[in-house]
């Protein structure tokens, strides 16, 4: 049986998060946010102190690695070696060690069979940043969402709760990750040549939706 997936890319802050889970509960497919492999493996990285950068400890930390799904309700938890970690991942100091050590080879080959074994036993949107290019380059619906870095860094800054004055620093440490995620050697951040790209700038959750829901259900 072949199941139907979606993919969704796209940098911080241009509302993957909110229009994947909003997609995939109009579909009825399950929600899966790949970028929270990459925060589980940052987050063990810090945790148990792991020298990322030495190849020989890395690979030996990615092969004891025990991280995976589970279902709760309607939506994935993420769990490490049994522990609900999922509380644990969106800290800005985890999320820049996510940006860094996912540009890995390693990092991701290790990721890799998590994401296609759930695409292998449901229907699913997953939201990520090579999804459509790199993961599931099969997929018959991809889309790429994008928006103005200053309308990112305030979504971010307004979802985080911090006052005007880290509104600054927000859009240094987004625009520092663009650049990462841009320039990484190993499957950077761009739409896949088959991608629908859209600009989520002007555009409420629900008008995005809609358009991505319009799009595959003409297909």
């Amino acid at each position: 049986m072949t199941y139907r997936i979606v993919t969704i890319d796209g940098p911080a802050g241009a509302g993957k998060t909110t229009v994947s889970k909003q997609l995939a509960a109009t579909l009825g497919c399950v929600y899966v946010d790949t970028g929270a492999l990459y925060r589980g493996v940052a987050y063990e990285i810090d945790r148990q102190k792991i020298d990322w950068q030495d190849e020989a400890e890395l690979n030996r930390f990615l092969e004891s690695l025990d991280l995976g799904f589970k279902m709760t309700g309607q939506d994935l938890a993420l769990v490490s070696s049994g522990k609900d970690i999922t509380s644990f991942i969106r800290t800005p100091e985890i999320t820049m060690l996510a940006s860094a050590t996912s540009a890995l080879p390693a990092v991701r080959q290790a990721l890799l069979g998590i994401q296609k074994h759930i695409a292998a036993t449901r229907d699913a949107v997953f939201e990520g940043r090579d999804m459509g290019t790199a993961v599931f380059p099969d997929a018959p619906f991809k889309f790429f969402l994008f928006a103005d870095l200053g309308v990112r860094a305030r979504r971010r800054h307004d979802e985080l709760g911090t006052n005007d004055a880290e509104l600054e620093k927000v859009q240094a440490q987004m625009a520092k990750r663009d650049k990462d995620d841009e320039s990484r050697k190993t499957n950077p951040l761009k739409p896949a040549p088959d991608a629908v790209s859209i600009d989520s700038t002007h555009m409420t959750v629900d008008q995005v939706v809609t358009k991505m829901q319009d799009i595959i259900e003409k297909a």
